[in-house]
């Protein structure tokens, strides 16, 4: 059954929740764009109901509402305050859940089902009460596991009242949704763990890359390497988020082992550990480090692309609550990755799948700067390293494939699919896990 072959009455009215979406550039916002694309491609008739942006370029507003690529985009009126601070984060996120809630109690019998992300992470317990009172039902898409993150960053105790509360509230959102779709196996297993009973909705499905985007770019033509003057040095990147839940120390370490070597290190991105990282860069007086903004969209297919050597890293104690999505990026950009996780992580399995790289352990800072200075010397391991985790994203990790995955998803838990039912005579979706 494809998606674009079905009758009017047989295509899913779809509502996707979110805090962010462009011109919003959280990453977050930037894949859910790409995926509404797609399911609208499919044949469904999607809307999106985001807030106002608060990480976007020179733009503190967008338009209430606005049609593209024949999706309806509905924004709250609710400003983003203080995106910088946790306490501001939290009343942000609450503040638009509150928006929400009217908007859903609106629109209840004009959609098939809601696809409720966790940016902010309490929208699937807000849904939890939509559909108890008003019975619409919701897929929980969960980017990441709160509260503990919180817990694991030491914003709360993790016998405190507020996480006894957020936890049980989690787990009566997740036995009443259809589906949980979460980014990795990792964090399928911790969410088992916490709630045993809804093993069998928990659902797999990982990030992605648009290879029409992001695409392989030699330094010598490649504006922004000439810009930055990394044409002819060996250059280490990371771009993103420079954020709590980033090994960030681990890579410092290694820029400090490597800072008398034809190695430059490039950030590109900003969070909260970006104000620490430059302080000890300054401290330690290292010149191989450079720190430059997030890039619009239309620069990523170079600022991705103008390195040597992409770095992914997790901090310890966050394989499972987490899943970055600039690995997806770097395997599009053609760059050799580079993985500094715990040992069960399941970036582990993905590098080895790929054959794109190396993993190292979180504090592995020689391992890391040893690997660096090998491919810094021997270019063609590198590059095959890249063309090989290129390869890879472009048989299992495009948008278009895992597009189609969501759409099974989102037909079976509106009862139009049954289980094992192809969508597409051409593609069968295949939900791609880790062992």
């Amino acid at each position: 059954m494809s998606g674009n072959n079905l009758s009017w009455e047989d295509k899913i009215r779809l509502s996707i929740i979110t805090q962010f979406y462009p011109p919003d550039y959280a990453a977050t916002g930037q894949l859910i764009e790409e995926l509404a694309i797609q399911l609208s491609r499919l044949g469904m008739k999607v809307d999106i109901f985001t807030g106002q942006p608060g990480y976007a370029f020179q733009k503190k507003s967008a338009p209430a509402r606005e049609n593209r690529e024949k999706i309806q985009i509905r924004r709250s009126r609710t400003a983003r305050m203080w995106h910088q601070r946790i306490r501001g984060k939290t009343i942000g996120g609450v503040l638009f859940c509150l928006r929400c809630a009217l908007h859903l109690i609106k629109r209840s019998r004009r959609v098939d089902i809601l696809l409720v992300t966790t940016a902010p992470p309490f929208l699937p317990i807000l849904c939890y009460f939509v559909d108890l009172f008003f019975g619409l039902s919701y897929v929980c898409l969960l980017y990441d596991i709160y509260p503990d993150v919180a817990v694991e960053l030491k914003v709360v105790k993790p016998n405190s009242w507020i996480v006894k509360i957020w936890n049980l509230l989690n787990i009566l959102s997740w036995q009443r949704a259809k589906k949980i779709i979460v980014l990795s196996s990792s964090m399928a297993e911790k969410i088992s763990q916490k709630c045993p009973k809804i093993a069998d909705k928990i659902v797999p499905i990982h990030n992605w890359a648009d290879p029409n985007l992001i695409s392989p770019l030699p330094k010598e033509k490649n504006w922004f390497a000439q810009k930055y003057n990394l044409v002819n040095k060996f250059t280490v990147l990371y771009s993103g988020n420079l954020g709590r839940c980033h090994d960030l120390e681990t890579i410092l370490e290694a820029a400090q082992i490597l800072q008398h070597e034809p190695v430059e290190f490039v950030f590109v991105g900003d969070g909260a550990k970006s104000s620490s990282c430059q302080q000890k860069v300054q401290q330690w007086g290292l010149k191989n480090c450079q720190f430059l903004p997030y890039q619009e969209k239309q620069n990523l297919p170079y600022s991705l692309t103008a390195g040597d050597l992409s770095l992914v890293s997790v901090s310890k104690g966050m394989e499972g609550l987490v899943a970055p999505s600039k690995f997806y990026g770097a395997l599009a950009s053609g760059l050799a990755i580079a993985v500094i996780c715990e040992s069960h992580s399941y970036l582990r399995e993905l590098v080895s799948d790929a054959k794109c790289g190396k993993s190292f352990n979180n504090e592995d800072s020689q391992g890391l700067a040893d690997f660096i200075r090998y491919l810094a010397t021997n270019p063609e391991v590198a590059k095959r390293m890249g063309n090989s985790g290129r390869q890879y994203l472009e048989k299992h990790l495009t948008p278009e494939i895992i597009a189609q995955q969501y759409s099974e998803v989102l037909y079976e838990a509106v009862g139009k699919l049954e289980t094992g039912e192809d969508l597409s005579v051409a593609t069968k979706p295949v939900i791609l896990t880790t062992k």
